[in-house]
């Protein structure tokens, strides 16, 4: 195997969960939606405002290495909602439906063989796909860890779930 072919399977799996945490499908499965606007103790947060903050964020960093004049939100308000914010079971959906998305936006990205991860984007030459896949990864990563923390706090693991053992 191609050492190129090897970094954008190495980062698609990074994106998606595996080898050292798990996926966010994982951190989502079964997930009771009655509890998805509640918050841990001492926490301004939901599991869903965690969501929506990782949706926010992949989206920008997709749209950032795609479109030369897409603008960022402003920090750090436009990274997520606000704490008083509140979704239902379609929103919950939909924000998971749209991680995905953007998951697969990167996928797209990192194996089109045309593209060379390490190129300098035109409007930035700070960055690159390589750098917007690890961001995006390590952002992932972080808060899918988060939001199963969030899940043991609450109690909102099913019985017997495999993450209850460690």
């Amino acid at each position: 195997m191609q050492s190129d072919e090897r970094i954008r399977e190495e980062l698609t799996t990074l994106l998606r969960g595996g080898h050292s945490h798990m996926s966010l499908e994982e951190a989502v499965a079964d997930f009771p939606t009655d509890q998805m606007n509640a918050k841990p103790p001492n926490s301004p947060y939901s599991c869903w405002h965690i969501l929506e903050h990782m949706r926010i964020a992949l989206w920008d960093i997709v749209e950032y290495i795609r479109d030369p004049n897409h603008v960022s939100p402003s920090y750090p308000e436009g990274y997520r909602p606000r704490p008083e914010d509140m979704t239902d079971e379609a929103g919950w959906r939909i924000t998971i439906d749209q991680i995905l998305g953007g998951l697969d936006a990167m996928d797209t990205m990192l194996s089109d063989p045309q593209r060379d991860v390490f190129e300098p984007l035109e409007h930035d030459p700070e960055y690159t796909l390589f750098r917007g896949a690890l961001t995006a990864a390590e952002h992932m990563s972080y808060h899918t860890g988060e939001l199963a923390m969030m899940r043991q706090i609450l109690d909102l693991w099913p019985e017997g779930d495999e993450y209850l053992t460690g």
